[in-house]
């Protein structure tokens, strides 16, 4: 294996002087310049790897392949080369996997499309609409079909064409450790807002940090934003459905209500308090240790928990309590989906490797997904404790072209949680909706004078 270094763009200036523009501007194919989360942290590959690369002859596969990846984590400890050396293994002319990990991966990936870096297989930024996605990406029909029954086949296509294939599913919760809500004298899990308050100020008083947000790592902010929003009000098309309004920020709707509760949790001091720094790998090491007490997050970091010392039983899993009622909604999500890079010299290999991670590598059962195809069952237990609780699933849709368009145009980093973090260290929380509206009334109305 050789492990290519990126550069990295600091995104983070400030708490109060943050911007979200930098991931909100229109994505640019390279020569269309007018074209619109461990494998438990060690996890190897299954044994008896059979899966060949989708309609390519196996002599087919060979060379080099370049794989994009937001997992540093299993690029610094060890896991990609156990899966290297499985998948060399079953093809032996492939000479070298090459791995380049971004820390930033959403705001970074955007850059490297426009500029035809992309390499061979990657995973499919949030901000591209479908009709844009045959000019960064190769269609995967046959591998789609090889595959079988798959997990959102349809919301990384277009046309007819599949673009990407999901690298596990999962749900978002509150992620706990059963021995810091001990100390707390946390007796029962909270199923109100009032009682996840209260879980807290419990926590605090005992010495732990309650809740880690990661503000500094600004992509988690994103679960605060459109992650919470999408699926308490029960709609799935929540998201597409603010094309249809001037005002989508208000605080009166359920963008309002999930920025209130995060706002709180920091006004209360109920969050790390260090809010401008990276500490993405050290709050697991917290959380794991019973230092911290919980994330809002998705059921994929608990096996990143195991890995970083926690033993799996002291680690629970439950609904996020948004408000009082004691029933809530929970989201059935796609995670990153593969992609192979237009631009790839090397599309039959990238076509294996991407079968082997979703087929052979083990990679989704460790990381604690719910497998991408839907014949295989989810391993973590603590999806059960998460079911207990009988939240009711919304599957995530698409979002429409129109959806990515006013917010490419309106300059929302929508998915990167730069905007959130604004809203969260703002003042005054309407006057920032405001001035949100205004430019997405603003790109509205640029969008539909557009469109035919």
């Amino acid at each position: 294996m050789r492990i290519r270094t990126v550069t990295m763009i600091v995104l983070l200036a400030g708490l109060v002087g943050l911007t979200g523009c930098s991931g909100g501007s229109t994505l640019t194919p390279p020569g269309k310049a007018d074209a619109a989360t461990s494998a438990a942290g060690r996890g190897g590959p299954k044994e008896g790897v059979t899966g060949q690369g989708a309609g390519q002859a196996e002599d087919e596969v060979r060379g080099t392949v370049r794989f994009v990846t937001n997992r540093v984590d299993l690029v610094n400890d060890g896991t990609y080369d156990k899966y290297e050396a499985a998948f060399k293994m079953r093809y032996p002319a492939v000479n070298d996997v090459v791995f380049e990990p971004i820390a930033n991966y959403e705001s970074d990936i955007r850059i490297r499309l426009t500029t035809g870096e992309a390499q061979d297989v990657l995973l499919i930024p949030g901000n591209i609409a479908q009709s844009n996605l045959g000019d960064f990406f190769e269609p995967l029909n046959d591998l789609a079909g090889e595959l079988g029954d798959l997990y959102f086949k349809d919301i990384r296509a277009y046309q007819g064409n599949t673009y990407g294939i999901v690298s596990g599913v999962s749900t978002e919760g509150v992620v706990y450790n059963k021995h810091a809500f001990a100390k707390a004298g946390i007796d029962e899990v909270p199923q109100t807002l009032d009682a996840f308050y209260e879980a807290c100020r419990k926590l605090k008083a005992a010495g732990m940090i309650p809740m880690y947000i990661n503000y500094g790592a600004q992509w988690p902010m994103k679960q605060w934003g459109e992650g919470l929003a999408s699926y308490m009000s029960g709609s799935p098309d929540y998201l597409n459905n603010m094309s249809g309004t001037d005002t989508p920020f208000r605080i009166d709707n359920a963008f309002g209500q999930a920025l209130g509760i995060v706002r709180t949790l920091i006004q209360r001091g109920y969050v790390e308090k260090d809010l401008s720094s990276n500490l993405w790998e050290a709050s697991k090491l917290e959380v794991a240790s019973g230092q911290a007490g919980m994330y809002f997050l998705g059921n994929w970091i608990i096996p990143q928990l195991v890995s970083a010392g926690a033993f799996s039983g002291d680690i629970g899993y439950f609904p996020m309590p948004y408000d009082n009622s004691g029933r809530y909604y929970a989201p059935l999500n796609a995670d990153w989906f593969y992609a192979i890079s237009k631009s790839s010299p090397n599309k039959a290999a990238a076509k294996a490797w991407i079968r082997f991670m979703v087929e052979d590598s083990g990679f989704a059962e460790s990381a604690g997904f719910i497998p991408p195809q839907k014949n295989r069952q989810p391993t973590l237990p603590q999806l059960d404790e998460f079911k207990s609780y009988h939240p009711t699933f919304v599957e995530t849709v698409a979002t429409s072209g129109e959806w990515n368009a006013i917010g490419n145009k309106a300059k929302i980093d929508f998915w990167s949680g730069g905007y959130i973090q604004k809203l969260v260290a703002a003042p005054d929380l309407k006057a920032a909706f405001d001035e949100l509206n205004a430019r997405w009334a603003a790109a509205r109305r640029q969008v539909q004078q557009q469109t035919p």
